[in-house]
């Protein structure tokens, strides 16, 4: 794994040209924001990693970048979205040489990322290892600002999570030895478990306000639908298993940050219902701007939805008019509007808070 490296008088150059901005607005410093997840928030990880889980080629960021960052979309991702609406530039991978400023955030997402150790388990930056990763990041912030300033930077921070999708994908397409004897609640449990560990584990360290997605309706990406389509003869619908997963996990996302709101002193989140905003674009994909909801833009087999079939030869005409990028991750579009709830949305789509409300919260 990469580390943070600093270089000491550019270091101290740019730190304090940094806190000058950051400190010239009503007199107080802006959020930073430190993003964790999977694919649907890796910016680059896992371009520093040996694995074969990478969107580090055309035509993934081909839109918008003009080449390929890492992301897994034609161009960017939620994360990119939230940070520009924050005022924020564009939060780098953690791993990414030479990050030299961290005082905006840093994101710790990588693709194929579970809440549980054992998903992808050797490909990618686990949950537990993201954490770690922070812990490191505050331990360099304590010294580079001390720990006054540095806590008051965790503490008006905002903590972004998009994860769980990989870890009922395997549990749903091939069960690991690992994990033989769960239903589905205890795996459910399970993943929730970790999550709430982690958030608990930011929470002690100062983090205050919390961001999240819950999982969308991954069952009915193309990539699923084209596995489902593959083990069933009479089959071309959605993977039900992963849908009913996906459910079961935000309903208990749900009720634990309820309890976690009750429990800990200060905390504050935002809960974005990503399963009701992808399952309309799926089933009514022209009302939101998309020709097409179900087959992917990029892509080989049934619905486009083979993930190592995405390359420049079989991308679309025109990527505006589909909701899937590739076999599971949304286009920039589809991701904008996501974004675009999350941020400025009503309680229908995210509450308690929205992201713009929340992060005005003390």
């Amino acid at each position: 794994m990469a580390d943070l490296r600093f270089n000491n008088c550019s270091f101290f150059l740019v730190l304090f040209a940094s806190l000058l901005v950051a400190t010239s607005c009503r007199g107080h410093s802006r959020n930073a924001l430190f993003i964790f997840g999977g694919s649907w928030n890796d910016v680059g990880n896992n371009n520093y990693m040996e694995t074969a889980i990478k969107a580090n080629f055309l035509p993934y960021g081909e839109t918008f970048f003009k080449n390929a960052t890492g992301r897994a979309s034609n161009g960017r991702l939620v994360p990119d979205f939230i940070a520009g609406f924050a005022k924020l530039p564009l939060i780098p991978p953690y791993l990414s040489p030479g990050n030299n400023e961290f005082t905006n955030g840093l994101n710790f997402a990588s693709a194929g990322a579970g809440a549980l150790t054992e998903t992808n388990v050797g490909m990618t930056i686990g949950l537990k290892t993201q954490l770690s990763f922070f812990k490191y990041t505050k331990k360099h912030l304590n010294v580079k600002l001390g720990e006054a300033k540095t806590k008051t930077l965790l503490s008006r921070a905002l903590y972004m999570f998009s994860i769980g999708s990989s870890d009922y994908i395997t549990f749903a397409t091939h069960k690991t030895t690992e994990l033989p004897s769960y239903t589905r609640d205890e795996y459910v449990k399970t993943v929730i478990g970790n999550l709430t560990d982690a958030i608990q584990e930011i929470h002690s360290m100062g983090g205050r306000k919390f961001g999240f997605s819950n999982l969308g309706d991954v069952g009915c990406s193309p990539f699923l639908r084209a596995l489902n389509e593959a083990k069933n003869i009479n089959g071309s619908g959605c993977m039900d298993e992963v849908t009913v997963l996906a459910e079961l996990h935000n309903k208990a996302l749900a009720k634990a940050l309820k309890k976690l709101e009750r429990k800990l002193e200060g905390f504050k989140y935002s809960n974005f219902d990503l399963f009701a905003a992808s399952k309309e674009r799926i089933d009514n994909p022209s009302k939101y701007g998309f020709k097409e909801g179900k087959v992917a833009c990029c892509g080989t087999g049934p619905y486009k939805g083979n993930l190592t079939g995405c390359c420049p030869k079989t991308v679309c005409d025109n990527v505006n008019d589909y909701l899937f990028f590739d076999g599971v991750h949304p286009t920039e579009k589809a991701n904008y509007q996501y974004a675009k709830l999350m941020w400025s949305g009503r309680a229908d789509k995210v509450k308690p808070y929205n992201l713009k409300t929340l992060l005005k919260k003390i």
